[in-house]
């Protein structure tokens, strides 16, 4: 334990030093490997990883997905969920936020990424909202929440990798997360009310911004109807995950087609941009394999499981330090690295820990729910100073915006996020319920 112990510590210095953490988690896990093992194992072993990393038929879901939600962005759909978001709340305070809320889950709904969320819909909504006079931290916050829910509605890429690490039913972690996923969107519309509540001079009276097109009107079907297609394919065993994905990326382009918004340009664009958040995924996927092999060679997770056992220490106080873990790895950590440097630490605890609800005592049970908390636990770092991701998505694409006005205006989701957390804790069925009927 006392070789994790150092490794997670050179780890978090070469960080700091802002060596990129795909080859930190790469150097410190193959050199460890090397101390313990030797060298010539070590460079076996890195070889293997990376040879096994790129030809996995498993991982080839994560492009599949990627270039589907980079299709459909550069289609224009995003633009008519938020027009069709805009019908139902654009009457009310703040009902430009509450669309930007509700258009950022419909389109995660087939996104799966919440950086390209935050990115697409900054673009469809902030014209609108600075159009009406909407004050920009109101605006700026419910783009950068609402593009957090990108992980956790499916299909998300983050909770296939979770799957793919602790050999959970893919399938079922995406029906898990449909309910928290519209959870964490009501939370958030309730967000917005409060927030325009306590200051009306966030936003003006309500009323609606653009019309809807007739393309608008195809594209929310498009969505909804890529979306039941997925679903209804995985759960009807018409295909697996991994075929999903690729149905999907396919009848993205058959939508990007039929709704003429996307030219050729845009198209070689999106597939370039999926080849790069591809090639940084499997990055730091062979890093973080590295680094596992090394930790779990040096025996932390079954030191971690002993400690626990021989303190006695009732499961909701494990459960609550691995929160307060995340939440400060947050700060200072990305998503993807975050679950992949932690996941394989902490969830062999969840088949020993004493959980009294009947339903955590089925450890798959257990590691479906664990995968969910863990979701929305990353779902705050995204808006978490000083590392929200979320928030220099934005600043990226409107650099008139300060990141002091961003991470303002997030606050009020941030607050939900904790109760949306607290409440899927300790009422496991609202992420168990589907798993089960299915």
């Amino acid at each position: 334990m006392t070789e994790s112990l150092i490794g997670f510590a050179v780890l978090f210095g070469l960080i700091l030093l802002r060596v990129p953490i795909a080859f930190a988690m790469a150097a410190v896990g193959g050199i460890g490997f090397a101390l313990l093992r030797g060298w010539e194992p070590a460079w076996a072993l890195t070889g293997q990883v990376a040879f096994d990393t790129t030809l996995s038929y498993s991982l080839s879901v994560i492009p599949l997905f990627i270039f589907m939600g980079n299709v459909l962005a550069a289609s224009g759909v995003a633009h008519g969920l938020y027009a069709g978001a805009d019908r139902l709340f654009g009457r009310m305070r703040g009902g430009l936020a509450m669309a930007s809320v509700f258009s950022c889950g419909g389109f995660s709904a087939v996104c799966g990424s919440s950086l390209a969320t935050a990115a697409t819909m900054s673009k469809v909504a902030m014209p609108s909202m600075r159009k009406f006079g909407y004050d920009d931290r109101l605006a700026t916050g419910s783009i950068a929440a609402g593009g957090t829910l990108g992980i956790l509605i499916p299909p998300s890429v983050i909770l296939i990798i979770y799957g793919l690490m602790t050999e959970t039913d893919i399938a079922k972690l995406f029906i898990a997360g449909v309910i928290p996923g519209i959870i964490g969107v009501l939370f958030y519309l309730f967000a917005v009310r409060i927030a325009v509540a306590i200051n009306p001079a966030l936003a003006p009276e309500g009323q609606h911004s653009e019309p809807m097109t007739r393309s608008d009107k195809i594209g929310v079907f498009a969505v909804l109807g890529l979306f039941l297609f997925i679903m209804v394919g995985i759960y009807g065993d018409f295909f697996t995950p991994t075929e999903a994905a690729g149905m999907g990326a396919g009848a993205a382009v058959v939508i990007a087609i039929a709704l003429r918004a996307m030219n050729l340009r845009a198209f070689i664009e999106a597939t370039l941009d999926s080849v790069r958040a591809t090639a940084m995924i499997f990055a730091v996927i062979i890093g973080a394999e590295l680094f596992t092999k090394f930790i779990n060679l040096a025996g932390l997770p079954d030191a971690l499981a002993g400690i626990v056992l021989d303190l006695e220490m009732p499961a909701w106080a494990v459960i609550g330090i691995i929160i307060l873990i995340y939440l400060l790895l947050g700060c200072v950590l990305e998503s993807l690295s975050m679950i992949l440097l932690t996941v394989p630490v902490f969830y062999p605890l969840m088949y020993d820990l004493p959980f009294q609800s009947e339903l955590l005592q089925d450890p798959e049970n257990a590691l479906i729910w664990f995968a969910i908390v863990v979701v929305v636990a990353t779902e705050i770092s995204l808006i978490t100073p000083p590392v929200g991701m979320n928030v220099f998505v934005l600043k990226g694409v409107l650099r008139d915006v300060s990141l002091s006005t961003v991470f303002r205006g997030v606050l009020p989701f941030w607050i939900a996020d904790i109760f949306r957390l607290g409440l899927l804790i300790t009422v496991p069925i609202l992420s168990l319920w589907l798993v089960n009927l299915m």
